[in-house]
């Protein structure tokens, strides 16, 4: 016995309009208006594209709304996702004065020396030698 064929209304359209852009997954989608979710993404992913498209399109409005009247949240949230703005820590010179000055997070960094160069070998370990010379020694 042969299928019956899937018929596309207009009322559907909008009702999959509509759910794709209140964020329901297209499974859902599918059994609300009663096929597959393969032959939905065929036959209407224009609309499931579109809800989407447009349902973001309404938050960012919203967003950049309340970024202007001077949300600050909405102002970090925005420059951070839309202009890529990132928070940067600096770097301090003297690691041995950074942990020193009380820093709790502390970086071990290990480059490899295959002693070819004794220029590079000195300065390894003229820099281990100042590190581990701020460390106070543990006792057994």
């Amino acid at each position: 016995m042969a299928r019956k064929a899937f018929v596309v209304t207009d009322a559907m359209r909008e009702q999959v309009l509509h759910l794709a852009g209140v964020g329901l997954p297209q499974n859902d989608i599918a059994t609300v208006i009663g096929c597959s979710p393969k032959t939905l993404r065929k036959s209407l992913r224009a609309e499931l594209d579109r809800g989407v498209a447009e349902a973001n399109a309404t938050v960012a409005g919203y967003l950049f709304a309340s970024t202007k009247r001077g949300n600050v949240t909405a102002q970090i949230f925005w420059l951070k996702t839309r202009a890529n703005w990132r928070e940067q820590q600096k770097a301090p010179d003297d690691p041995v004065a950074a942990t020193e000055a009380g820093s709790q997070s502390e970086v071990v960094l290990i480059l490899p020396d295959n002693s070819r160069d004794p220029e590079l070998t000195q300065a390894f370990s003229d820099a281990q030698r100042k590190y581990f010379a701020g460390k106070r020694r543990r006792s057994p």
